[in-house]
């Protein structure tokens, strides 16, 4: 669950659900490709590597609500002792108004100072908010206890236009 916080508007939930079970992956999320929009995925998940080791997860997905479409998607990672770079990505093809298309991205890159703590930088690129940056890139930290981990992203840091965005997700 990632709680918003954007400047100049509303706060708002993105809840995202996923299962894997072998290689299929199953993803349902909502106000994640726009405000009042829900989405379902369907993926087949590719892993390897020893020392640099990778996932990969090409998807389709529909999307219902205040948008509609279909899209492409992907999410990914690497990682190299403390070191890793996730990825997901998308490219929203809007059915009503196909000039509304457009291409989503959340990436990170982390450094794990133990197997409970993390910090990087994030990059996102999103329309679920309007905000005057294509890009906006920032900083994150979080924590692991249990089967828990807790995350909070500051992007923008240099900006009058600040966006907080908090995480808290559960494995089981």
């Amino acid at each position: 669950m990632y709680a918003y916080f954007p400047p100049e508007s509303g706060d708002y939930l993105q809840p995202t659900l996923t299962a894997d079970r072998g290689p299929l992956h199953l993803e349902a999320r909502y106000n994640y490709e726009d405000l009042h929009t829900g989405s379902t995925w369907f993926g087949y998940n590719v892993t390897g590597g020893d020392t640099l080791s990778w996932e990969f997860t090409p998807m389709i997905g529909a999307i219902f609500g205040r948008l509609n479409g279909v899209g492409p998607g992907y999410r990914g990672s690497l990682q190299w002792r403390t070191l890793e770079f996730d990825s997901e990505g998308e490219y929203v093809f809007d059915t009503a108004e196909s000039s509304a298309s457009y291409f989503y991205n959340w990436s990170e890159l982390r450094y794990r100072m133990n197997e409970r703590f993390w910090a990087g930088i994030v990059f996102q690129h999103t329309r679920v908010y309007r905000s005057d940056r294509e890009i906006q890139r920032g900083l994150f930290a979080g924590f692991s206890y249990r089967r828990v981990d807790f995350s909070g992203y500051l992007f923008n840091p240099d900006d009058d236009q600040r966006l907080v965005v908090v995480a808290l997700s559960a494995n089981w």
